[in-house]
């Protein structure tokens, strides 16, 4: 091994289609409507009028850490 984490590409799918997927507050019903889902180490974004394009991953480290930075006022709204 080398280090880099293996991904079981089917798995992951199979955990993002059965994700429950939560509408953002901020979605008007509009053309920005966007969902999150958490999975066990992903966190997942989507454009719900898009469902056919891939959702963005993060790793939920790097997901708590762009939430601490806005709860800390370090990045601009």
């Amino acid at each position: 091994m080398n280090g880099k984490t293996r991904i079981d590409h089917a798995g992951l799918l199979e955990q993002i289609n059965t994700a429950t997927w939560v509408k953002s507050s901020r979605s008007s019903g509009g053309t920005n409507c966007v969902e999150i889902a958490f999975l066990p180490q992903l966190v997942c974004f989507r454009d719900s009028k898009n469902l056919d394009q891939q959702p963005l991953l993060f790793t939920t480290s790097a997901y708590d850490a762009f939430i601490g930075g806005l709860e800390q006022s370090e990045l601009p709204l």
